[in-house]
């Protein structure tokens, strides 16, 4: 099963294959019973942020998991309105804090720009965050390193002025939004691709070859769905808060044929 392979990052440290996404899952008894309900249904890694306002919950679920602290990977992500290195160092022991934990396998700034102002230039902001998270991995408290929403244009100065490439790059990716280039990029430099909203938050159930193709491999469309992402060299992130469909999500032992992977690959819905 996926949910028991890992992939290696550039650096050699391995990250389970299919992680348990946490967006817009409420902060209290929602977050804490979801999360606590995947890691005893197998997810050995759980994927939250500082914006999602849930990190206290998710953290007092892994504690009460009963599951030992390097069995679980977690990732959470920097606020994308923080740019700048010492504010980026404080964030991430707030972060840390909120989760009660000693260190993060993997921090991600969470976005290039600031939400409420989508395609700004913030690059400074970013180069000096980045090379904050450079100095915690370092140091120890971030395993690993990345970014998220970053397009080429945002990936290259980053890189370019600290000689850091990412480990991680956490993007939109499902069928209908192949983000072709961006990944042919990723792959270049090793980057590891994870597809946020791998069921793109439900849209994805409109397209009828989901579900004429899910009947052809018996399974579900959703698991059609992220079992394309895990085809296409990527790291899901499925989310959910009913139990059925959590254990749903990670029953993908099965693959999709080359024919039927190149042709959903061709799909452009946005």
């Amino acid at each position: 099963m996926a949910i028991k392979d890992f992939y290696t990052l550039n650096h050699g440290v391995k990250i389970p294959k299919i992680g348990f996404g946490t967006w817009q899952i409420k902060e209290g008894d929602e977050a804490y019973q979801s999360t606590l309900f995947a890691l005893k249904s197998g997810y050995r890694h759980i994927d939250t942020a500082a914006a999602y306002g849930n990190e206290k919950s998710v953290g007092l679920a892994i504690k009460d998991s009963g599951i030992a602290r390097e069995d679980i990977y977690v990732t959470t992500k920097l606020q994308s309105h923080i740019k700048g290195y010492y504010s980026t160092l404080v964030e991430c022991e707030r972060s840390l804090e909120k989760l009660g934990l000693k260190y993060l396998d993997l921090y991600l700034i969470h976005a290039p720009w600031p939400w409420a102002f989508i395609g700004v230039d913030n690059t400074q902001g970013n180069i000096e965050s980045w090379k904050a998270m450079i100095e915690l991995h370092k140091q120890g408290k971030i395993k690993s390193i990345g970014v998220s929403n970053f397009e080429i244009k945002d990936l290259q100065p980053i890189v370019e002025a600290t000689g850091f490439i990412p480990h991680v790059n956490q993007i939109p990716f499902w069928i209908g939004r192949p983000q072709t280039e961006l990944r042919a990029y990723c792959d270049q430099h090793k980057i590891l691709v994870e597809a946020y909203s791998p069921l793109a938050t439900g849209r994805i159930f409109k397209l009828e070859i989901l579900h004429s193709l899910a009947k052809k491999y018996n399974v579900t469309p959703a698991q059609l769905a992220i079992r394309y992402t895990l085809d296409m060299g990527t790291l899901p992130l499925p989310k959910s808060t009913n139990q059925a469909r959590i254990i749903e999500n990670i029953q993908l032992d099965f693959s999709i044929s080359k024919v039927d992977l190149m042709m959903l690959s061709q799909i452009k819905t946005e």
